[in-house]
């Protein structure tokens, strides 16, 4: 599956855009989000959330969230994905519910060859919402107008879209400071080659005395 996925992720790089998934993982419910990324703009694919059978035992339904992940990215074929992390919870037992939940999904992302990215839940409400501590509906809402598209019926599905808006969003942040900082160096390095010539050219030649 590894091959066709590379391939696939080949493809719509030559184009220009990123393909991002976006991943709320849980237990119950793992929502997903898939985005398209050209420069600033962003673009709705898809979305949904991978649910699992209450009355199947644990490990039942862990392989069902890998085997229906493992399905996702082989169909929507996107090119880096982004998880959001683990906040504390009052629960322990649901804690590490949550957790493992959380290990299977970043572990079948990271078997089919994607880059994984992880960001807090305060980071991507911040970086969709402006607000660290905004709610779910205002989360759903920004979802909505940022990505008119979106056909997210569930709080599962908007959350995952949020992922993968944060993802959009930081990579390009990221992108931007390399870019500067790969120009300031070719700026000095010019700077400092235009300072030698100078100084070679007035330099007396000293060679026949």
């Amino acid at each position: 599956m590894r091959s066709r996925v590379n391939s696939y992720i080949k493809r719509r790089m030559s184009l220009g855009a990123i393909r991002i998934l976006g991943v709320d993982p849980g237990l119950r419910a793992t929502g997903w989000g898939v985005i398209e990324a050209a420069g600033s703009r962003l673009s709705f694919v898809g979305c949904g959330s991978i649910e699992t059978d209450a009355a199947a035992s644990l490990a039942e339904r862990l392989a069902a969230i890998h085997r229906l992940l493992t399905g996702l990215i082989e169909r929507e074929g996107p090119h880096e994905a982004a998880v959001e992390e683990t906040f504390i919870n009052r629960d322990p037992q649901s804690a590490l519910k949550l957790g493992q939940a959380r290990g299977v999904a970043l572990a079948t992302l990271a078997l089919t060859g994607l880059p994984v990215a992880e960001y807090a839940a305060n980071l991507i409400k911040k970086t969709v919402v402006g607000v660290g501590h905004a709610e779910k509906r205002q989360v759903a809402m920004m979802v909505r107008m940022l990505l008119p598209a979106s056909t997210a019926s569930t709080p599962d599905a908007a959350d995952a879209l949020a992922v993968a808006i944060c993802h959009a969003q930081h990579r390009a942040a990221r992108a931007r400071a390399r870019r500067e900082k790969v120009e300031a160096g070719f700026s000095r390095r010019s700077a400092r080659d235009q300072r030698n010539l100078q100084s070679a050219a007035i330099r007396p030649n000293r060679s026949g005395l």
